[in-house]
């Protein structure tokens, strides 16, 4: 279990720097091109879901954060089987990957509006005197990794977004978002390693299973 828990600290550790910096240092919306102009570093918070997706309204947002809650805390519990049963070492660190930025951004959402001023129209101060600028479970996640590695126009005859300007890749997103798509990516690449041997575990039980019920069936091969 060390091994999970270190890299869940490690990589809530680096989202919560990075954030709380960008946060103190930055104007809402402002931005820093750290490589030309396919990496940017632009401030930018939202109400939803990772990659600056929106669930609407007050009551979407209760909704989010609890939603978000129960299910860390399902990922935690699974997480802690696995490590019991000493599953698949590589597959163990996915989760950990999963659950590290899943509670990365429900400390924002939980805690954000309660440690910080807005941001909307001067940089954020840190237990402002006045009040942060929302309730608990009301904050915004902090977001500020762009790579609009590729821009330019759909030609004319493309479907729906014919002469439209497109980005390739719009979203901003932080670090907790890109430790679970890294954990998600790395499940669907190792997918046959992780599952695959547990499939022919079960086929092999129910053939033996089949085998003991009708011992005299011989097979039509």
């Amino acid at each position: 279990m060390k091994k999970p828990l270190l890299i869940i600290f490690l990589v809530l550790l680096i989202d919560q720097l990075i954030k709380i910096y960008i946060k103190t240092h930055f104007f809402l919306g402002e931005e820093v091109h750290v490589a030309g102009n396919w990496f940017i570093l632009h401030f930018t918070e939202n109400n939803g879901m990772a990659y600056g997706m929106e669930f609407g309204g007050r009551f979407g947002k209760i909704f989010l954060s609890t939603f978000r809650i129960v299910a860390v805390g399902g990922i935690g519990y699974y997480l802690w089987t696995l490590t019991r049963k000493k599953e698949d070492k590589l597959y163990i660190v996915c989760i950990a990957l999963i659950f590290a930025g899943a509670l990365g951004n429900i400390i924002d959402s939980a805690f954000y509006g309660v440690l910080f001023s807005d941001s909307d129209y001067d940089v954020s101060r840190f237990m402002p005197e006045t009040g942060g600028y929302a309730s608990f479970l009301h904050g915004k996640v902090v977001d500020m990794f762009y790579f609009p590695i590729m821009q330019g126009h759909f030609p004319a005859w493309f479907p729906f977004w014919g002469t439209e300007d497109f980005i390739f890749f719009r979203p901003v997103f932080n670090f907790a978002d890109a430790s679970i798509s890294s954990g998600v990516a790395i499940i669907i690449l190792f997918q046959k390693r992780f599952f695959g041997k547990k499939s022919i575990a079960i086929e092999n039980t129910r053939v033996e299973v089949a085998t003991q019920e009708h011992p005299n069936e011989q097979s039509a091969f």
